[in-house]
């Protein structure tokens, strides 16, 4: 016993989960065994007892008939043989036969301290009627069962011990042979393990199957070299962090901007290089101290002082606060300098640290003041621009109100200026710009205002005038100044100047009306031949009013019906076979009659009323096209003008699709023409536009090519289908050489783009002869039929096209 006490004694200590491993099993294994055991020998015991039961119960049902025909006959002696071979049974210990009335017979012997069990039953004799002749009780012993039960409880006890001891160590065996040994290789890899060997992985000594890959085992020395993997990767993330940290305080240290980082009492902490080099100061000379205190000059003291208070409360509700703050360097002078402040949150989101970011913008300052110069001065003539001489005539009448004086507005515009730009080049007009508004200002004294408007129209302003004709004066010295010719690239061009004049108070105490009166004089003077001046006249609001009276009657001209389109054909310029017509719109108004487009297209762009009306003209031209390949079997294509304004609103594409699918009309039988001056408005919208109308099948046309600007770089760049060659070019094709290079090159180099020419305009045979000799694709115009009704030109394509259009 001393000796298996100190064997479990070592075997505790050398593998605890071992022996508690064991423990347990012998524990809850005999815990099992006697529930087990009782189970079972209580399930024989009452088997046992049933037997003796039911044997007691076949005694009944056997011995009952004939022990009741002996009582009945009364014959002593087989009773004594049947009852004493009931005693003979087994477990029989005891018979008593009670006979009715007194008597009683009593065999065998109940054993003392011996549990036993009786069974008592009747005995009858059935005859004409039932007599019961008297009552026998059986007693039985329990003494084998009993003696039976202790043999078997001993039995099984001792088996079940020995194996469940068995068992036991065997568990306690594999036990330690698959995981303790396994456990103790993990403890000491564990103890061993450091950041010097995290590249050596935990392994096992067991063979390399299936079976043991996938077990617990397995999963646990698989956790240890992830975890080892994953240290691994978090000491290279760690090493990566840190060199980001360095990396970002070199970037801090090496920044462009100043950076300043104060504690949460605005004391600084860290200042950059860029800071100290932007400023002066050293880190040393200013740590500690607050970021507005960097100045000896007591007053700038008390203003920083006053700013860096509003940063701070801002800060707090904001969160940031950036401006421009005007700084001192070490030396005293001062700058202008973008700042930025952030405050830096530590994790609970308060604010531990303030960041200043700082940015020397004295040289963008002084670009400001150039940005506002040219605001509000022309850059060409270094003159006041619109928006300055608006705010100075109002002075200037603000002024003449309080002393009673007149104030002279002068309008001018340079006669044949187009011209001159046209001919000679920009720059020639440039010059002739420049040297304008040279003389103008020369005939002006020190309080009055002359102010380039745009293009070549001038305004002057003369305020604190005493009587109206000193503004004649004015004008006489300016139309003087222009007499005398301009030298421009060499050559004496003669320019005059046409002026138109309104006073304040006399014509208008409006600075609005003021201008719309002298313009309206100014048209006055160019209608009088120009090179003059012409004072404001009541009679002069005609045109105005006309203009106006124009403007009214067009916004209700589409609800009322009164647009009408008109078409002219298109055709080949090789056979003259009909491929479509361009649409035409008129106004015919019932009080000012047939109106021609450019009377009114100009005021409804300038207006915005050009919007619906372009969206009718598309929606009748869609109709007509589709009517067309209805009643002429054509299939003909219809191009229709757009303006400039039109193309920009918001609802133009919705508009073309809508009109094709009310019409249920082929886009491709949709021509749109855009004008050059649009082409050359290179935006991302214009290009947005262009290609959407493209992505929905609607050809695009170039008009009036030639007119505007050169747009050859742009026709590339842009989805158009067709380029149109414009009329002033076709009339003189037959006459000036120049105008017949000028086509041949347009329609050589549209056929390079891939692009198809059609030539407007023309009105001769010997026109179309050349347009078909330079292989022009298609032609309109006169020579082939004049703009016509849609019911004319339905009767004009039957009558030219009998064999398709019939």
């Amino acid at each position: 016993m001393p000796k298996l006490s100190t064997r479990l004694s070592q075997f505790k200590a050398s593998s605890p989960l071992s022996f508690r491993l064991l423990a347990y099993i012998l524990l809850f294994s005999s815990l099992f065994t006697l529930v087990a055991s009782a189970i079972q020998v209580y399930t024989d015991y009452r088997k046992d007892v049933s037997l003796v039961d039911e044997r007691m119960a076949v005694i009944e049902t056997s011995y009952a008939s004939s022990l009741s025909r002996s009582l009945w006959a009364l014959d002593q002696k087989l009773l004594q043989v049947q009852m004493e071979g009931i005693l003979s049974l087994p477990d029989i210990v005891h018979l008593r036969l009670k006979i009715y009335p007194d008597s009683e017979v009593v065999m065998g012997e109940i054993p003392r301290e011996t549990s036993t069990m009786t069974r008592s039953f009747v005995l009858n004799h059935e005859g004409d009627e039932v007599y019961k002749l008297g009552k026998l009780t059986i007693t039985a012993s329990l003494a084998d069962i009993y003696q039976d039960l202790r043999r078997k409880v001993l039995v099984i006890l001792t088996t079940q011990f020995f194996k469940t001891f068995l068992i036991s160590v065997l568990i306690i065996w594999i036990f330690q042979f698959f995981v303790t040994r396994h456990l103790s290789t993990m403890a000491n890899y564990t103890r061993g393990f450091s950041l010097r060997n995290l590249q050596q992985p935990l392994q096992l000594d067991r063979p390399d199957t299936d079976m043991n890959r996938r077990d617990e085992l397995a999963q646990v020395v698989d956790a240890f070299n992830q975890m080892r993997e994953r240290l691994n990767e978090d000491i290279q993330r760690q090493e990566e962090d840190a060199s980001e940290i360095r990396k970002l305080s070199l970037a801090i240290e090496q920044s462009p901007s100043s950076v300043l980082i104060c504690d949460r009492h605005w004391h600084i902490e860290f200042a950059n290089h860029k800071f100290s080099q932007l400023t002066g100061f050293s880190l040393e000379e200013i740590r500690g101290k607050h970021p507005g205190m960097f100045t000896s000059d007591t007053f700038s003291q008390r203003e920083n002082q006053q700013l860096w208070q509003n940063i701070r409360l801002q800060v707090q509700r904001v969160g940031v606060w950036q401006g421009e703050i005007n700084s001192a360097r070490r030396s005293g002078e001062r700058f202008w300098e973008q700042v930025i402040v952030t405050p830096i949150k530590d994790d609970d989101g308060n604010p531990s640290h303030f960041l200043i970011l700082g940015e020397d913008i004295s040289i963008r300052k002084r670009y400001e003041q150039q940005l506002l110069r040219q605001a509000n001065y022309d850059i060409l003539t270094g003159l006041p621009n619109r928006m300055l001489a608006l705010d100075r005539l109002k002075l200037a009448l603000a002024q003449a109100r309080r002393e009673e004086t007149l104030v002279g507005v002068m309008f001018l515009d340079l006669d044949n200026f187009k011209h001159i730009n046209d001919t000679m080049g920009h720059e020639a007009g440039d010059n002739l710009l420049i040297e304008a508004s040279r003389r103008i200002s020369s005939c002006l004294r020190g309080t009055s205002t002359v102010a380039r408007l745009g293009g070549d129209e001038f305004l002057v302003i003369l305020p604190g005038l005493r009587d109206p004709e000193a503004t004649e004066q004015v004008g006489d010295r300016i139309l003087q100044t222009f007499a005398p010719p301009f030298h421009l690239n060499g050559q004496e061009v003669f320019v005059s100047t046409s002026i138109g004049i309104a006073i304040y108070p006399t014509d208008s105490d409006n600075s609005g009306n003021l201008l719309q009166h002298a313009d309206a004089a100014m048209y006055q003077a160019k209608s009088k031949g120009k090179s003059a001046y012409e004072r404001f006249a009541p009679e002069m609001k005609e045109v105005s009013h006309e203009r106006l009276q124009i403007e009214s009657r067009l916004r209700r001209a589409l609800e009322l019906d009164e647009f009408d389109l008109h078409y002219q054909p298109i055709v080949r310029a090789a056979t003259g076979e009909l491929i479509g017509a361009e649409a035409l719109i008129r106004w015919n108004s019932p009080t000012m009659g047939l109106m021609m487009p450019d009377k009114f297209i100009p005021l409804a762009e300038e207006t915005g009323l050009i919007i619906p009306i372009g969206e009718w003209v598309v929606r009748q031209a869609c109709a007509a096209a589709r009517q067309w390949q209805e009643s002429t079997g054509l299939k003909l294509s219809i191009a229709v003008n757009v303006s400039p304004r039109q193309f920009r609103d918001p609802s133009f594409i919705d508009a073309i699709q809508r009109a094709l699918t009310e019409q249920e009309l082929d886009p491709a039988c949709l021509e749109l023409e855009i004008t050059e001056r649009l082409i050359l408005d290179n935006t991302i919208e214009t290009a947005d536009i262009l290609r959407r109308l493209d992505g929905m099948g609607v050809r695009l046309s170039v008009d009036d090519f030639g007119t505007g600007y050169s747009a050859l770089s742009y026709l590339k760049s842009y989805p158009f289908d067709t380029l149109k060659v414009d009329k002033s070019f076709i009339r003189d094709v037959m006459v000036e050489p120049g105008d017949a290079a000028l086509v041949r090159a347009i329609i050589h180099m549209a056929h390079s783009l891939d692009l198809e020419v059609i030539a407007e305009g023309v009105e001769e045979k010997a026109q179309s002869e050349f347009l078909q000799a330079q292989n022009c694709d298609y032609a309109q115009g006169y020579f082939y039929s004049r703009p016509a009704s849609g019911e004319a030109f339905v009767e004009w394509v039957r009558k030219h096209h009998p064999a398709r259009g019939a």
